[in-house]
């Protein structure tokens, strides 16, 4: 190995390796004598998820979000932030780990809105309510908590815009069913209007600084980049 060091054969992120001890991310690309080693490439997509699929990566019995990607390397792809069987709305797929745990933390604070339709007129409480925290005794939780406004009357109830991932459980705790749960954003990342249902395409470098978690995305990474999984 130091001789290959000392030779310059090794290449990461073409430039010459220094150091056996030199980090290799898994998306340091990797050559040796010409040879490529290790090429992946870190993926982050946006897809308007469509009703009647699963958020997984697999599933015996239904379609999952995956199948509607035709990306190289798809089923290396998981989910940030699922959206349950007859959600839709706005749903990020990548391969970089420590991107989609940091789009996840609560500690990040990285928030999510949804529209949702209710079975019930909406009532001026839960706002209130909503704000403070909703304690659930079952797992003596409490609810971070969420901003949510009325927007507009519907044939079958009200449209509310809500903040946080738990929405149709908060709504349940008055007794209100959730008919229909779309997520807009994540974070300063909104749904692409021109995103069908269904579809999906790569996240721009603008709107990944946006967002304001590290991610791995670069034309060339430097040498020894710190990208882990």
């Amino acid at each position: 190995m130091h001789q290959l060091l000392a030779q310059g054969r090794i290449l990461l992120d073409g430039l010459a390796a220094e150091s056996i001890s030199q980090v290799v991310g898994p998306f340091t690309h990797v050559v040796l004598d010409q040879r490529v080693l290790q090429a992946e490439q870190p993926r982050y997509i946006m897809l308007n998820k469509p009703p009647g699929m699963v958020s997984a990566t697999c599933d015996e019995q239904h379609s999952t979000v995956l199948d509607l990607v035709s990306a190289p390397n798809a089923k290396s792809l998981h989910i940030v932030g699922r959206l349950d069987f007859n959600s839709t709305g706005l749903l990020l797929l990548t391969n970089d780990g420590r991107w989609s745990r940091g789009v996840s933390s609560p500690q990040k604070g990285v928030v999510k809105t949804y529209r949702v339709q209710l079975e019930q007129p909406f009532r001026s409480d839960y706002r209130e309510a909503f704000a403070a925290g909703l304690y659930f005794a079952f797992e003596n939780i409490t609810t971070r908590p969420a901003e949510i406004r009325r927007l507009s009357d519907l044939s079958r109830g009200r449209s509310v815009e809500g903040r946080y991932h738990q929405i149709k459980r908060m709504f349940g705790y008055f007794n209100n069913r959730v008919l229909n749960l779309h997520r807009l954003s994540i974070g300063a990342l909104s749904l692409d209007p021109k995103l069908h249902q269904g579809a999906w395409r790569e996240l721009t470098l603008s709107e990944l600084n946006a967002l304001g978690v590290e991610h791995c995305y670069r034309e060339v990474l430097p040498s020894g980049s710190d990208c882990p999984a």
